[in-house]
């Protein structure tokens, strides 16, 4: 087997070990819970369960529709579903504002309408304000993972939308995607940040890269995690405020 060949597979089999404990340790806290959740999924978790998001009957010369379902299983913060017709046809400008310094964003509403859509209603809504990053990897994984009130990795907007943008997708630094939870087309509110280039199968929307502030991911990576290696930041990252552009 070729080196790069064998390197993909080690970082896979290290992904699906560290996703099979996660979930153990995510089943375990729900048995001590009345009410459950949706459990967290190690690699990158979405917290909500998936379908549809695009309906292909409906893509005319005004652009696709979108559907978003609703699933209140996940969800952590009551808001609204956004609109069927995507707001941004082409590229949008973001800025996450964080306690730890600006990550300024290109979302790519061109090739992943229905994801750049969700992303900027929710930020219009102030969904993701005073809310955590809960999660940063490390190794053959390399993410910061946020879009979660809950900070809990099982938490979401109450709907959930399909997979978009994944033919032949990388994770390269830089790259921003959306988590989800081990069925596909589960996407919601969470999203993870590539702060270095990362192996993982073409399984996750890139809808955006990160064009400013890989310097602030990288700065809070350095900081390590507890536990180490895959764990929530020891720096503390919230997210203050997201701006698209135009709002």
């Amino acid at each position: 087997m070729a080196g790069k060949d064998r390197k993909k597979q080690l970082a896979r089999q290290r992904y699906e070990r560290q996703e099979q404990r996660r979930a153990q340790e995510a089943a375990k806290a729900r048995r001590l819970k009345i009410i459950g959740s949706v459990a967290a999924v190690a690699v990158v978790v979405a917290g909500v369960a998936a379908f549809m998001v695009l309906n292909k009957d409906e893509s005319t010369a005004a652009g696709p529709r979108c559907v978003y379902q609703s699933d209140t299983q996940g969800r952590v913060k009551k808001v609204a579903t956004p609109p069927g017709e995507p707001a941004h046809k082409g590229i949008v400008q973001a800025l996450v504002k964080t306690n730890q310094g600006d990550v300024v964003m290109q979302l790519y509403g061109d090739k992943a309408p229905c994801t750049v859509n969700s992303f900027a209603s929710l930020a219009q809504k102030d969904f993701y304000d005073k809310t955590q990053c809960h999660r940063m990897t490390s190794g053959g994984l390399n993410v910061l993972q946020c879009g979660d009130p809950s900070a809990s990795g099982s938490g979401g907007p109450g709907y959930r939308y399909a997979n978009e943008n994944t033919s032949g997708a990388t994770y390269t630094e830089g790259t921003l995607a959306m988590a989800h939870t081990q069925q596909p087309d589960s996407n919601g509110s969470q999203f993870f940040m590539v702060y270095k280039d990362s192996q993982l199968p073409p399984e996750y929307t890139v809808f955006g890269k990160i064009t400013k502030g890989l310097d602030v991911l990288k700065k809070i990576a350095k900081g390590g995690t507890e536990p180490a290696g895959d764990g929530k930041p020891k720096k503390k990252v919230e997210i203050q405020d997201v701006t698209i552009a135009g709002n």
